[in-house]
């Protein structure tokens, strides 16, 4: 009896120095501790950043920070110690500070957006130093593939007056080719596709106002890099998502859930290629930041696959982040990729969670170095093309240098109802996952079809810039089985047309006047204005027939407005960056001088990033004439 009231007194007296221990850490032993915080240049939270602790009398200590951006270190001697921060996609910050017996020392430190080509090495002595040096594959190592496709000449009317084609929202060729030129080199023409490069921006289209989720917007002016040719623009604005509900009582947390809910799987490349610090680091950090978005409607799946696939998380629900956070900081890379095992399983997970009325979708993130089980292109693409039946949509993030398989990622989202984004760094991936997390996620109108018919009258010749793999043919138009673009809500669509007036010389090679076809009838006046007539169709997400709205095109030119005055800048890079037959007069300097010039409200940088973009290829360019000299 007496040992347990002994037992019971020492419980007493632990539990007492605990609590004083926790009231006044290390007061007792005269020790000191360290907390902090880390975020962005815009203050949003960072987990997983590493954080180095070196002193004089204590060794290196390292730890990461937690869901919320916060670290602690705990049992530190007093005195003058040096932090390092790192976190894959930011420039690694140092910052030295002294503790003091008894406190803790709080600080907090932002990191700024680095180059996802570079590497930070911290060294482990007390004097700690820091240096960058470029990541290099192996010499001569590189695997990436892109698809290059024959440009599209100029089209008569007498013989094609009708353009049909697929909207296109991707977005991964410009922060793809954007890497590339941010390491100095100028991209392969099959890496440079126009309508990715035009559609990363957004542009100020008049939204739908009647039942439509979409609506058409034009323009039309002089070409900048053919003075006797005209420029058209085709726009398309998708709906926007209703405005969240307010919140149902003082103080609670606003709008909560909408009127839809999320079923997302993320299924993860946790292969050995995805081992380097642009790849697999960028995809845990990318997808804490979409987690922070996730609302108790929310539901949410985490899948891996290497040589064999496997579930990581089960269907959680989006309140419950601490536990899907632990499950993406679970993931580390090895072995081998099979690729088609791992989509099998995602989309049967969605398809057990499906969600009615709501966002079902697959969440691939991926180099694409598919090289197990199901691995060429055709045979993903099948297996895609089946697994879209059950209504569950495709988001693709590409991710990484060396091996990128471009071509085969790009053929999955086409083919998945769905969007192909390339991640180059976080910064990125908050654009894609946070800022445009409804365009990304949410589709309001599937199938959307675009067919224009010119006039003879108006028009001798044209030319679709870029599509060059979204082309249909004029049949598809009308045919609801045809797959083609989705759109996400809020998004936009840009196409551009480059147009030969009547009676002006067409390039190209001639072709003798056509024998059998009827003219048009000199008398017909009523027509005589019109350039062209832009027809769309769409399907709602959860299908049914399609729909078709039309609007008709006059033919008088315009100065430039804002909308086609930066989209006509960013398509003339494109056509140098892919050497065009048809690029003409194409000025660089003359197009930055105009995207400047439309750069407009630009809240993210977003355009003005453009200009630097088209800085550093001016550059290249430039560097490149003389080496061939």
């Amino acid at each position: 009896m007496g040992a347990r009231v002994t037992t019971a007194k020492a419980v007493v007296v632990l539990l007492v120095c605990v609590g004083l221990w926790v009231a006044r850490p290390f007061a007792a032993q005269d020790g000191a501790a360290l907390a902090g915080t880390v975020t962005d240049a815009q203050g949003a939270v960072l987990p997983g950043a590493t954080v180095t602790v070196s002193g004089l009398r204590d060794p290196d200590v390292k730890t990461t920070t937690d869901a919320k951006g916060v670290f602690h270190v705990l049992g530190l001697h007093p005195g003058t110690y040096t932090v390092q921060i790192e976190l894959s996609g930011f420039v690694a910050e140092q910052t030295t500070v002294t503790l003091v017996s008894g406190r803790t020392t709080t600080i907090a430190v932002r990191l700024q957006v680095g180059s996802m080509s570079e590497i930070v090495s911290v060294s482990s002595q007390a004097s700690t130093t820091r240096h960058r040096s470029r990541e290099l594959m192996p010499a001569g190592f590189n695997r990436e593939a892109y698809r290059h496709l024959p440009e599209t000449g100029f089209h008569r009317v007498s013989a094609h007056p009708r353009s049909t084609f697929s909207t296109d929202v991707d977005t991964a060729s410009y922060t793809n080719v954007r890497r590339m030129l941010h390491e100095g080199l100028l991209p392969p023409e099959g890496a440079v596709r126009i309508e990715e490069f035009i559609n990363y921006f957004r542009f100020d289209y008049a939204k739908p106002d009647g039942d439509a989720p979409v609506a058409i917007s034009t323009e039309v002016a002089p070409c900048p890099w053919n003075t006797d040719h005209l420029l058209a623009l085709v726009g398309v604005r998708a709906t926007d998502l209703p405005a969240a509900k307010p919140a149902a009582k003082p103080g609670a947390q606003p709008a909560a859930v909408r009127s839809f809910s999320r079923n997302l799987v993320f299924l993860v490349d946790v292969s050995g290629s995805m081992s380097s610090a642009d790849k697999l680091p960028l995809v845990r950090a990318s997808l804490h930041l979409l987690t922070d978005r996730l609302t108790a409607a929310d539901r949410i799946a985490l899948v891996v696959y290497a040589g064999s696939s496997g579930l990581v998380l089960p269907t959680t629900s989006g309140e419950d982040k601490a536990a899907i956070h632990a499950a993406i900081d679970r993931l580390a890379s090895g072995g081998s990729t099979n690729g088609g095992e791992g989509i099998k399983l995602a989309y049967r997970i969605a398809r057990n969670q499906f969600v009615a009325g709501g966002v079902n979708r697959v969440i691939l993130a991926t180099d694409g170095d598919f090289n197990v089980g199901v691995t060429s292109e055709d045979q993903l693409v099948r297996l895609i093309e089946q697994e879209r039946k059950s209504g569950v949509f495709l988001t693709v993030l590409g991710v990484g240098t060396g091996n990128l398989q471009d071509s085969t990622m790009e053929a999955l989202a086409d083919k998945g109802n769905g969007h192909y984004a390339y991640l180059d760094s976080l910064d990125e991936a908050r654009k894609v996952l946070v800022r445009e997390m409804d365009a990304t996620l949410v589709t309001v109108a599937k199938d959307v079809k675009i067919q224009v018919e010119f006039n003879p009258r108006q028009v001798a010749a044209y030319r679709l810039i870029g599509y060059e793999n979204r082309r249909l043919d004029d049949e598809d138009f009308n045919d609801d089985a045809k797959d083609a673009g989705e759109m996400g809500a809020g998004h936009t669509v840009t196409a551009l047309y480059e147009i030969v007036p009547a009676g002006r010389r067409v390039p190209g090679r001639s072709v003798d006047p056509l024998k059998y076809q009827r003219q048009v009838a000199a008398g017909d006046e009523r027509r005589a204005g019109e350039l062209m007539t832009v027809a769309l169709r769409y399907q709602r997400p959860e299908g049914g027939r399609s729909q078709r709205i039309e609007t008709v095109v006059r033919a008088d030119a315009a100065p430039f407005g804002p909308n086609l005055g930066f989209a006509s800048a960013v398509a003339e890079l494109g056509l140098l960056l892919t050497r065009s037959a048809h690029a003409g007069a194409a000025s660089v300097d003359r197009l930055i001088e105009r995207a400047r010039s439309f750069t407009g409200e630009d809240p993210y940088e977003d355009r003005a990033g453009f200009v630097t973009f088209a800085e550093r290829a001016a550059g290249l360019m430039r560097d490149a004439r003389v080496e061939r000299r």
